[in-house]
């Protein structure tokens, strides 16, 4: 079992920065990707980064890509999603994820673990 805790949401300005936390805990030698979604009110979960936990190969929404960088420390079990220059439309709550299996790393069903999500609200 694989337990995943957040941290970092917050209240920021449009243009401003957060940095994003999660710490896996559990078994987690098998993990294949770490990844963050995102949920806003009315929408569906959307990807937003992933990384290859073995190969660190990051995987992009387009919406995010160029402000938005994810990373691991293997050492300490924990993926990071560091967001810059952030817009209002970037508020929802964001879910850190893990998968163990091969699949596509952007689509939601590949995901067993989930963390209990934290809320980004970006005011303009």
């Amino acid at each position: 079992q694989v337990q995943l805790v957040e941290s970092g949401g917050g209240l920021v300005q449009a243009g401003g920065s957060l940095r994003l936390s999660c710490a896996a805990s559990g078994r987690t030698f098998s993990n294949y990707a770490m990844a963050w979604f995102r949920q806003a009110p009315g929408k569906e979960r959307e990807f937003v980064a992933a990384i290859s936990r073995s190969i660190r190969f990051t995987y992009y929404a387009s919406s995010v890509k160029g402000r938005f960088t994810i990373s691991t420390d293997n050492a300490k079990n924990s993926v990071y999603l560091q967001m810059n220059s952030l817009k209002p439309e970037d508020t929802a709550i964001y879910y850190c994820a893990a998968s163990f299996s091969g699949g596509a790393v952007k689509a939601v069903n590949q995901y067993t673990y989930w963390g209990q999500g934290t809320q980004v609200t970006v005011s303009s």
